[in-house]
């Protein structure tokens, strides 16, 4: 053993020309330890170190109101009293989101938390900030954290890991970045990030980190689920066969949804895709379905606007709103939509069927674009980073249909994607497009036109198709998605032509009459028996001589006609959801006696005005 600055120090490898520093311990305490009490700490560095030669550095610190803390270079052991109370407030966990009220329904799970306390010096792995700006901050000496979990900086702010490398780990910050400066210090949790999940989110308006934001009070949690979680194997999984319906007559009819399948609305701005996913949630009023709205990247008044519609309609009590605003830092915009999905799935694991719709993914590439670029990760196509594919793969990939034995429930995605000028060759719409199960794409020139829900029918597609249609739903649809395409090839056809035979005159009003009907105002879904008795009644030309301008009010009053008289009819198609030729008689006898019927009273004189 050698001196070196009046101190031993070990040699490596018995080189004498090579010496080592004794390993500095930095000791913190409210009363000063006696000698005793530091040789028991010596022996605790060197049995936790392997090192034999120590140095223990004491400073005083009065803020630990008692007791000691211990730091060997990135590891830190707490025997304080501040100590104490963090474990027991961890262990205790949120009183606010307990649903206590006073001390009455404190006491109960104090005491039943107590009885299992147990007081132990936790380790914690403590690094330094060494640089911070624009919700990211680089940190130095948390060599053994892991991706995605969650660190905490002194001010009480989270963040997550993200960028792992050699020499340092880079996080993202779920909080403003004002409050932290170089050489802050950042400890781990040794938990991966996640959110409190349960019943009481229902009806409720939550951030990416599931705290309320609607004014409503505290939410109580019955569980903790990670953000991340790996999608369920094809084992676990049960072909689409169920209809989710959207009440959009366009949709149910041509492109169908199922339970458990993931179906792309993709179109320009200002083009209806908020509204064809609001309907549907309105649509699920009634068919034990819980839906889940994820706003990123929106304006909190449009969010606001949205949250009313749904209150409006009723629709908010089985309705989680999970928003994460433009004003919100990105890093809560990209874990948004991961947040929402371990919601769902805590619906889904009890058997239950969710619709989640993320509004819109466009916006969320963008904030994990800017995220990987301050990361200083390599861009590639569109500055995107190379993962921007897996973004989004991963999280689509967790909406399934469970089997029995996984539990049964089901998760069905509405992801929504922004075109630039109708472009669907872009980058972020092509990588959503491979991913899902289909597109519902809407078109400008048609939204402009006045045709809403403006569908393009040549380029929208269900690849689950008839499969997630009722057999009545089939049957009634029939060859709709042919005739439409024959009606815009023949109007193209013969825009220039004056002399029409009476074969193509039937044809291009009979497609004309199709495009009217299938106009919707916003908000009004349609039942599965009101879209059938619909379709049976134009597929069979009953409605061809209406004129255009009458053909709404037409449709509206035929199915308040058959509310009232023929209402057999509706239950019949609401309860067998089967569609036989005779019910399929009854159903065009009805709409021909409404027909005559509305003849007649337009016939009659009008009373006189006295």
């Amino acid at each position: 053993m050698k001196q070196v600055n009046g101190k031993n120090a070990e040699t490596y490898g018995g080189d004498e020309g090579k010496t080592r520093s004794p390993l500095q311990a930095v000791l913190r305490y409210v009363t000063a330890p006696d000698e005793d009490q530091l040789e028991k700490f010596r022996s605790f560095v060197a049995e936790k170190s392997g090192v034999k030669d120590i140095e223990i550095k004491c400073i005083l610190d009065s803020s630990l109101h008692g007791g000691f803390v211990l730091t060997i270079g990135n590891h830190e052991y707490d025997w304080s009293i501040g100590g104490r109370i963090a474990q027991m407030e961890e262990q205790l966990g949120k009183f606010q989101g307990s649903g206590s009220q006073g001390l009455g329904g404190i006491i109960p799970i104090l005491k039943s938390r107590i009885e299992d306390f147990e007081l132990e010096a936790k380790e914690k792995e403590v690094g330094a900030v060494s640089w911070v700006g624009d919700g990211i901050a680089n940190i130095d000496g948390l060599d053994h954290a892991m991706y995605g979990e969650i660190v905490l900086f002194e001010n009480g702010v989270k963040g997550m890991v993200q960028d792992i490398r050699r020499d340092e780990v880079s996080c993202i910050l779920f909080g403003r970045d004002t409050g932290i400066r170089a050489g802050a210090r950042v400890v781990r949790t040794f938990r991966r990030a996640g959110i409190p999940v349960g019943e009481g989110f229902l009806g409720r308006v939550v951030d990416p980190l599931g705290a309320p934001i609607d004014g409503g009070g505290e939410i109580i949690a019955s569980g903790y689920r990670p953000m991340e979680e790996e999608a369920p194997g094809i084992i676990q999984r049960k072909s689409v066969s169920v209809p989710l319906e959207t009440g959009i007559l366009a949709i149910d009819s041509m492109f169908p949804i199922g339970r458990g399948q993931r179906e792309l609305i993709i179109g320009d701005r200002q083009t209806g895709k908020t509204s064809i996913a609001m309907d549907t949630i309105l649509n699920q009023k009634g068919k034990d379905v819980i839906c889940i709205y994820t706003a990123i990247g929106q304006k909190a008044s449009t969010i606001a606007r949205l949250v009313n519609t749904l209150k409006k309609y009723e629709a908010s009590e089985y309705t989680i709103v999970v928003a994460a605003t433009a004003s919100d830092p990105a890093p809560l915009q990209y874990i948004a939509p991961y947040s929402a999905t371990a919601l769902a799935e805590y619906f889904m694991h009890q058997g239950r069927d969710v619709l989640i719709v993320y509004d819109d993914l466009s916006k969320h590439a963008v904030a994990y674009r800017a995220l990987s670029l301050l990361l200083e990760r390599s861009p590639g196509r569109e500055a995107y980073p190379g993962d921007v594919f897996y973004l989004h793969s991963r999280l689509l990939e967790r909406s399934s249909r469970l089997n029995e034995e996984a539990g049964g429930g089901s998760i069905t995605a509405l992801p929504i994607v922004e075109t630039q000028a109708g472009d669907v060759s872009a980058y972020i719409p092509t990588n959503v497009i491979s991913i899902t199960d289909g597109q519902i794409f809407l078109e400008s020139d048609l939204f402009f036109s006045g045709m809403r829900p403006a569908v393009n029918v040549g380029l929208s597609v269900s690849r689950v198709g008839g499969a997630a249609q009722t057999k009545a739903m089939k049957k009634a649809a029939g060859s709709i998605r042919i005739d439409l395409a024959q009606y815009r090839e023949m109007e193209v056809f013969t825009q220039f032509s004056s002399d029409l035979d009476a074969g193509t005159k039937e044809m291009l009003q009979y497609g004309k009459g199709l495009m009217e009907l299938l106009k919707q105002p916003l908000c009004q879904p349609l039942s599965m028996a009101e879209q059938v008795i619909t379709l049976c009644a134009a597929t069979d030309r009953v409605m061809l001589d209406v004129p255009l301008s009458e053909m709404k009010d037409f449709q509206r009053g035929m199915l308040d006609w058959f509310a009232r008289e023929h209402s057999d009819i509706m239950s019949e198609l609401a309860g067998k959801k089967v569609l036989g030729d005779e019910l399929k008689k009854r159903i065009l006898d009805a709409a021909r006696d409404f027909k005559q019927s509305r003849k007649q009273a337009k016939r009659l004189p009008a009373k006189p005005v006295r």
